[in-house]
């Protein structure tokens, strides 16, 4: 291609949350992730701010994975008038069609109990889509397999490689006639307890690598997996508390369930009530069941079996029951970073009270609830009141299917050329720029921490 080739870093700049590239040659325009911001009010606003070209004028969207930060600004763009393709791995797209229905119904509800609470700054506040703008969506799906280029059209190509961080989770490997960039979407590690491992990506002349994790190393356990929930769920049951544990409704909540079966069945926690009470996890659960050939080994639901008193709460009737329920019991709950959801409920209830726990099981976003939690904040703001917080808070960081520090330098060094430049996304800055300091010294590559909505050359 002639004309020159632009990529603009429009989210995960800086910041975990929003990840959104747009690839720009000619009159050519692939937006490359559509994530919401989440955590920090500035990011926050960013979602209600004009797009950065006519959402009409987008030609593809390609996305890594089904996650709210990397898909669910996909009904605000197609509100706006989008009606390009989105493609992604079959599995990307089931996942993402309950993870837009799910961010639209939190945005809703939401809006709903800020009117009737009284305690929005806005005079008529709107919810940034709805489920209208959801089901306008849908039908711009275009499932793609692994391991296979697909023809876009006009010298545009793409190739998902699987990622190893969630279900149906890619690298996308992007050609634009005489240009190549690869994007690695987000990394899982060299292992996934349920999962096919990650696989090496072609290489190319621009990379943007995620940076979630990209100034630590995940710490392996010296005695029994999960120790630290196996602690807190003992004391916190026999001491008549109940454990809250806000978990993501894809992978985590699964992982969640499968760590307490196996320590119900080996006598490391007492048989107690599990409750999950998230209706979108029931549904990722049957997306994962659906697809054995994405799994390490097919699995099926008999694990579940050694939960002796598993309870399901799909109606919100049954959710709403809970609030009058002081037994022990431990309640698996989204969101995981405690920003909307059925949790926020049981947060308000357990919070103020020394017997409960809340066991906080993935990465927290600067600016979210959970991170303040995890930071040992004495009261957080739910429902326009500040609640206290007495109950004990801990964090399993074992649960984590990020890539650490050591797996994304390992990520890079098996792509068979040398990158032109390195961008490295999808992080806070502390970790986008320790990241960056380890490329340069360890590869000898150039690398570079990009800045929110930064245009670069990549032809």
């Amino acid at each position: 291609m002639s004309t020159p080739v632009t990529l603009t870093f429009l989210g995960g700049a800086g910041t975990v949350t929003g990840s959104k590239f747009l690839l720009t040659g000619g009159d050519r325009r692939v937006l490359v992730d559509a994530g919401l911001f989440q955590g920090l009010k500035r990011l926050r606003l960013r979602n209600r701010a004009p797009f950065a070209v006519d959402p009409a004028l987008l030609d593809d969207v390609l996305l890594t994975h089904a996650h709210a930060d990397h898909t669910a600004y996909l009904p605000a763009l197609v509100k706006h008038g989008m009606s390009a393709p989105v493609h992604a791995t079959g599995p990307t797209l089931e996942l993402a069609d309950i993870v837009l229905r799910d961010a639209a119904h939190l945005q809703m509800l939401a809006t709903g109990d800020a009117i009737r609470g009284g305690y929005s700054k806005h005079a008529h506040p709107r919810p940034l889509y709805d489920l209208d703008d959801v089901e306008a969506t849908l039908p711009l799906m275009r499932p793609r397999p692994f391991d296979e280029d697909v023809d876009l059209g006009a010298g545009v190509t793409a190739r998902w490689t699987r990622a190893g961080h969630i279900l149906g989770s890619a690298s996308v490997h992007v050609t634009v006639g005489d240009t190549t960039v690869l994007f690695s979407g987000d990394l899982g590690r060299s292992t996934h307890p349920m999962l096919r491992p990650r696989q090496t990506p072609p290489a190319a002349r621009t990379v943007l690598v995620e940076s979630t994790y990209g100034s630590r190393l995940h710490s392996e356990p010296e005695g029994p997996a999960h120790e630290v929930l196996a602690e807190a769920v003992s004391t916190t049951i026999r001491g008549g508390g109940q454990v809250i544990i806000p978990a993501f409704a894809i992978d985590r909540t699964e992982a969640v369930l499968h760590a307490l079966a196996d320590m119900m069945a080996e006598g490391r926690i007492p048989v107690t009530p599990v409750v999950v009470d998230s209706p979108m996890s029931l549904r990722v659960l049957d997306v994962y069941r659906s697809h054995p050939d994405e799994m390490v080994e097919p699995t099926g639901s008999e694990w579940l079996q050694r939960i002796p008193d598993l309870r399901l709460t799909p109606s919100t009737a049954e959710s709403k029951a809970l609030n009058d329920d002081h037994r022990p019991m431990i309640i698996v709950s989204s969101s995981g970073m405690c920003e909307g959801g059925r949790v926020l409920h049981h947060l308000a209830r357990a919070l103020p009270h020394r017997r409960n726990c809340v066991v906080l099981t993935g990465y927290q976003a600067a600016g979210t609830r959970g991170r303040s939690l995890a930071e040992g904040a004495g009261r957080i703001k739910l429902f326009g009141r500040y609640t206290p917080v007495a109950a004990r808070v801990v964090s399993d960081a074992e649960f984590s299917v990020h890539a650490d520090a050591d797996d994304l330098i390992a990520w890079l060094a098996d792509l068979a050329e040398e990158p032109e430049t390195v961008y490295i996304v999808h992080g806070e800055q502390r970790s986008s720029q320790a990241l960056q300091e380890r490329i340069e010294q360890e590869l000898g590559w150039t690398a570079v921490v990009p800045t929110m909505d930064e245009v670069v050359r990549v032809d």
